[in-house]
């Protein structure tokens, strides 16, 4: 069964009524951010229940020491930990001596929680009896500042119901946090000082290894029914903790309010000795603007977001909410501000998985921000792998390449492997190829070609060298194998000629080949700037082409499909279908080696590629192709549901693509895969955008020109996307019998509609 204790609405992530057992996914799915911080949708007051406390800061990690039972050579020595962060959020609340918490209170009635995804803050309501019979009724509310993003608030409302009350408020910081995640319970922070000013308290601490240095801030001031107090307050003060504590007696009805402001000041952005002065001044920057003025400007970022990113959808609430949440949480997570962070599978909701950055961006992200920001956002992510090719030539030295062979990381912070699970850090080495197709899929979308001769020729030769490198040649077969992979499906290890990683090889290697060419004959300076700096010769160019056009792709006559890998075909071929549901998600309740041995496919894998190279292959290639591997895959990963959406849509298959759709939408909303309690699937997000952009809208680069061929779920009136395609921004509304065109730009733009040219010029409507 999968949750849905979340009320459907257009614009919020709505829950009523207060259940123990979904504290931990209510802080997932209420998580907030602003791309410089976030934190799970933690209780202010303390909690006594099972609680999963997270807050962290984006670019500050921890290199936990790898934890296996036997050493491999070329292993990861770490693996990075997305760091809990001091927690600066916690208001500890006591009313006539007995502390409020939800976990011990005799009653709690009308809990409310609210994400407002519209304007950006979550709030909590509810009323609540204690133990000693006092009523009070409390309302929250707090949000991450987007325009002051070292800055986020909170307002702490209390109301005593049933007769007079002594309330106590203790705001404090707490640098005693420890990971979830941690691999041998190592203390990952260093409190330096602990020191107060007035209202303001702060506590510098520095990471253990990585040095990364953090003032954590807080200000804090009571009002009561609105008006400001001047309010005496005790002091606690403790190695790696500092408290305000607050005692005021507040008559029945009245309403006592907490204002906390806080955050995160780092060495990333600011020299280390200033950082104390620097949160400082933030804090009476933000003070002097006050909690309201600040929201308001809050609701006014949010809603320039929302002018470029929205997608509309009339007719259907679920289908709405779960595509908002998805574009506000990838929103929350990386606004492309900064160009040394990238886009974590988590984000801010949780540790899992580890460090940054995975292929996911490039294969899943790239698109979204290509089209809702400035073509510069995009550019940023690929520089992000430019600045780590050093570090990718390193970790392929490190399993024995060479001659500055280039393989990228399954997941890193700083351009070093840090994943550390031999079947993947190893062997799903297909992460390489979405690398050098984000580069292809950006210069396709943007027209810039300039990227390529400044940069990322570099890259694209790094990783035709490696493939080059990883392929075998096979004297059985007289042809190139790669042997020894993981395809994008892990529920295969360790195996031959996966079809995808085999295809993605030779592909890079082509690309490689034509830009070293086009840039040989239009970029001359370039090109012996970076023929002097990498070294290649003509005789390893023809060596690099041996092996793409020498590949080996299994295939089979039968079924007359390319197959996933050697020996897919030799597996008991039962679809999903006929599979017992008590035994769904089989990752949860199979062993590894029974995993391995069947023919389920955790996400799209032989699919990915025809997602990836649709216009090297036909419809009915596609449809063969589908119709084969969709009954044995499981989607047990959250890349999975997207992109067969895209595809079953392409296939005219409206019911189909929808059921992905809501699928990849409500992934988390409505706990799919039973893990929305560790965090939330941020890069898998992405994916849903583009199950509407490309699916259910059609949009294509065709030549350089934009193209769509529109379809609509019968269970939606109209939905309606924005792009930015090269500096115009173009609005498109999709109807159960026409799709309207509009542009706001300078001059008219040509495009495709179901492969007809269609002229749309700026500020008309264009009806097809």
């Amino acid at each position: 069964m999968n949750q849905d204790y979340i009320k459907p609405d257009n614009w919020s992530i709505i829950e009523e009524g207060f259940d123990i057992n979904k504290v931990k996914s209510s802080e997932s799915l209420f998580s907030i951010g602003n791309g410089a911080m976030g934190q799970r949708a933690n209780f202010e007051e303390h909690y006594s229940g099972p609680t999963f406390q997270g807050s962290y800061i984006a670019g500050v990690y921890y290199p936990d020491k790898t934890r296996v039972g036997w050493w491999k050579n070329g292993y990861p020595e770490y693996f990075a930990k997305v760091l809990n962060a001091p927690n600066w959020i916690g208001i500890n609340v006591s009313i006539d001596g007995e502390a409020l918490d939800l976990f011990n209170c005799l009653k709690i009635e009308n809990f409310r929680r609210e994400l407002n995804m519209k304007e950006g803050w979550l709030s909590r309501s509810f009323k609540a009896t204690l133990q000693n019979q006092t009523q009070i009724n409390v309302e929250t509310k707090r949000f991450l500042s987007l325009d002051i993003d070292e800055i986020g608030a909170i307002e702490y409302h209390v109301t005593p119901l049933n007769k007079d009350a002594e309330i106590q408020f203790y705001p404090y910081l707490d640098s005693g946090i420890t990971n979830e995640d941690t691999n041998w319970d190592d203390k990952f922070w260093d409190v330096l000082t602990v020191e107060h000013d007035d209202n303001q308290a702060f506590i510098m601490s520095r990471t253990m290894k990585t040095h990364f240095y953090v003032c954590t801030s807080m200000q804090t001031y009571l009002s009561l029914n609105g008006t400001i107090l001047n309010q005496d307050k005790i002091v606690e003060e403790r190695d790696n903790y500092i408290e305000f504590q607050y005692q005021n007696k507040v008559i029945k009805g009245d309403t006592l309010t907490l204002t906390k402001f806080g955050g995160y000041t780092v060495d990333r952005n600011h020299d280390k000795k200033e950082l104390c002065s620097v949160a400082k001044r933030t804090l009476n920057e933000v003070s002097k603007l006050g909690f309201h003025a600040l929201l308001d400007l809050q609701k006014n970022s949010w809603a320039k977001i929302w002018e470029m990113a929205d997608i509309t959808i009339e007719g259907d609430v679920k289908a709405q909410q779960g595509i908002r949440f998805n574009i506000f949480q990838l929103n929350q997570t990386y606004l492309g501000k900064d160009a040394q962070l990238n886009i974590g599978p988590k984000g801010f909701t949780g540790e899992k998985y580890g460090g940054s950055t995975y292929w996911d961006t490039e294969a899943y992200c790239i698109p979204f921000y290509l089209a809702t920001k400035d073509q510069k956002v995009a550019r940023n992510l690929l520089e992000y792998r430019y600045r780590h090719l050093d570090r990718a030539i390193e970790n392929a030295q490190k399993l024995g390449f060479k001659n500055g062979a280039a393989l990228y990381p399954m997941v890193t912070m700083n351009g070093e492997e840090c994943h550390n699970e031999w079947e993947i850090t190893f062997e799903e080495i297909h992460r390489n190829g979405a690398i050098a197709f984000a580069i292809y899929n950006y210069h396709r979308y943007t027209g810039d070609y300039s990227y390529i001769p400044e940069k990322g020729l570099e890259v694209l030769i790094g990783i035709a060298r490696f493939w080059h490198q990883r392929a075998t040649f096979s004297t059985l077969r007289n042809q190139y194998v790669i042997l020894g992979v993981t395809g994008p499906n892990e529920y295969e290890n360790n195996v031959n000629n996966n079809f995808y990683t085999n295809y993605v090889a030779k592909w890079c290697i082509d690309y490689a080949v034509e830009n070293i060419e086009r840039i040989e004959a239009e970029y001359p300076s370039d090109f012996i700037r970076i023929m002097n700096k990498v070294k290649l010769s003509k005789a390893e160019l023809s060596q690099w082409k041996a092996v793409a056009d020498n590949l080996y792709f299994p295939f089979s006559e039968e079924h007359n499909i390319y197959l996933q890998q050697d020996g897919f075909l030799d597996k008991e071929l039962i679809t999903v279908a006929d599979l017992d549901q008590s035994q769904r998600p089989i990752n949860q309740k199979w062993s590894w080696d029974r995993i391995l041995r069947s023919p389920y496919i955790k996400q799209a894998d032989t699919l990915q590629g025809f997602y990836l190279f649709e216009d090297h292959f036909t419809t009915e290639e596609l449809e063969r192709h589908f119709d084969f591997y969709e009954p044995f895959t499981v989607h047990e990963s959250s890349l999975s549901p997207c992109v067969h959406s895209i595809q079953a849509a392409k296939l005219g298959r409206m019911e189909q693509a929808y059921t992905f759709y809501l699928r990849t939408s409500r992934l988390d909303l409505d706990d799919y895969n039973h893990e929305v309690h560790e965090g939330l699937h941020i890069t898998s997000m992405a994916g849903t955008w583009m199950s509407i952009v490309e699916g259910f809208g059609g949009m294509r680069i065709k030549n350089g020109v934009l193209s769509f061929s529109p379809k609509i779920p019968k269970q939606w009136k109209t939905f309606s996307f924005k792009i930015n395609f090269r500096n115009q921004i173009l609005k498109v509304n999709v109807c159960q019998n026409e799709t309207h065109f509009e542009l706001d730009g300078t001059a008219a733009l040509n495009i495709l509609v179901n492969d007809k040219l269609v002229t749309i010029h700026p500020n008309s409507l264009v009806t097809v």
